[in-house]
């Protein structure tokens, strides 16, 4: 199920979700074309490694660095296989805390990038509008937070890197579902398929279909290169804080060009 549009309208333009919508798609071509790297390994020779690899293993969440438990040492991406002999790059890492939030503008293609992109235009520009921008911005953050830690905490010796947006995407689509349960989302439905679902059941579908699909799948592990856990971990993350961060900002008077 594709979600095309909601029926919420929102007051004022969403100008942070459009500038996360653009720094992501910025940060993707960016990685996208990065340049090839030469890197060390553990054959004792260094190896051409694609620049998208390399960015992205620089860049991304890797748990198992939390705690330097990884098995091939922090700072290493696998390449591939000498035999049965795994080949590991050493590559520059971010600090792991930064890691977490640098992870979030990171994507593995495009049709990772541009679906959540596409969530998170059609459900984030209501959520900015209900929280304003700065809260939103915090709110977001902490979401793909949230996500991350649920992510080690059932797979705290992966040495994958995890990144995207998703996690973060996922608070939104808690704290919507609370705030908006009257809703209704355009759904296409492939091949031909165009129904108005209640958000409600867009919603709990999404979140029943990521707890479905974690439980098939290893824990910890990115089944199919999605990582399951982090989105549930983002999604309770925006259930159970968004009523605080909605009433702390309808506590402040509105600004003078909104109705009173």
């Amino acid at each position: 199920m594709i979600p095309l549009k909601d029926n919420v309208p929102t007051r004022r333009l969403p100008i942070l979700t459009v500038a996360l919508i653009v720094a992501n798609l910025a940060i993707f071509v960016w990685a996208q074309h990065a340049p090839t790297q030469r890197l060390p390994t553990n054959l004792g020779v260094p190896l051409k490694v694609q620049g998208f690899t390399a960015v992205t293993a620089e860049y991304g969440f890797v748990p198992c660095e939390v705690r330097d438990t990884c098995r091939h040492g922090d700072d290493s991406v696998l390449l591939g296989f000498e035999g049965d002999r795994p080949v590991y790059a050493r590559v520059h890492h971010v600090p792991v805390l930064a890691s977490v939030f640098t992870a979030m503008f990171m994507h593995g293609s495009w049709e990772h990038v541009l679906g959540n992109m596409l969530f998170l235009w059609i459900f984030g520009n209501n959520i900015e509008d209900r929280l304003g921008r700065r809260r939103f911005l915090i709110f977001y953050l902490l979401g793909g937070l949230a996500a991350a830690a649920l992510q080690f905490l059932t797979g705290p010796s992966s040495d994958v890197p995890n990144i995207g947006a998703s996690g973060a995407i996922a608070a939104v689509l808690g704290g919507y579902l609370i705030l908006y349960p009257r809703a209704s989302v355009i759904t296409y439905i492939p091949p031909i398929f165009f129904f108005p679902l209640p958000a409600v059941l867009f919603l709990i579908g999404w979140i029943v279909l990521q707890i479905y699909s974690a439980g098939a799948v290893q824990v910890g592990s990115a089944g199919g290169g999605i990582a399951y856990y982090a989105h549930i971990g983002g999604f309770v993350f925006g259930l159970l804080t968004i009523r605080w961060w909605a009433s702390a900002n309808e506590r402040r008077p509105p600004p003078s060009a909104w109705p009173a």
